[in-house]
């Protein structure tokens, strides 16, 4: 059975976007994957897209959504480290990645962040698929 994950933000519109997006290219046989943010926000960031089109991940469809449409309750819960309180979902396991929001830097900033989180996907569905969580 597929765990519900979601990764949660306060925008949806960049971090977060790009974890759901690793997370259903790399874990969909674990994963039930949805992203969501407490505040609404026009759009997925331009340079969100552009990074994670380069690394073959196509989040052209993306679009911001808010808590009210994901599942009431998750089996997994991350947030993206948001630097204030982030959304509460709740969620039989829970963890903060405490990842940088490159919004307003350098592309630079947005690629180290798309391989940042690729690699901590990877970690989360390894650790689904050996039941640690």
């Amino acid at each position: 059975m597929k765990k519900k994950v979601a990764f949660i933000c306060v925008h949806n519109s960049c971090r977060s976007q790009m974890a759901e997006a690793w997370a259903k290219k790399l874990g969909s046989n674990v994963l039930e994957v949805y992203s969501a943010g407490a505040e609404n926000y026009h759009q997925v960031k331009p340079l969100a897209v552009q990074v994670m089109e380069e690394a073959g991940v196509d989040m052209s469809g993306h679009a911001p959504k808010l808590l009210t449409h994901i599942p009431e309750e998750v089996d997994i819960l991350i947030t993206m480290g948001c630097n204030v309180v982030c959304p509460f979902v709740p969620s039989s396991h829970s963890e903060d990645w405490g990842l940088e929001d490159p919004s307003g830097g350098p592309i630079e900033g947005y690629r180290d962040t798309r391989d940042i989180i690729k690699e901590k996907v990877e970690d989360l569905i390894t650790r689904v698929k050996n039941n640690e969580i």
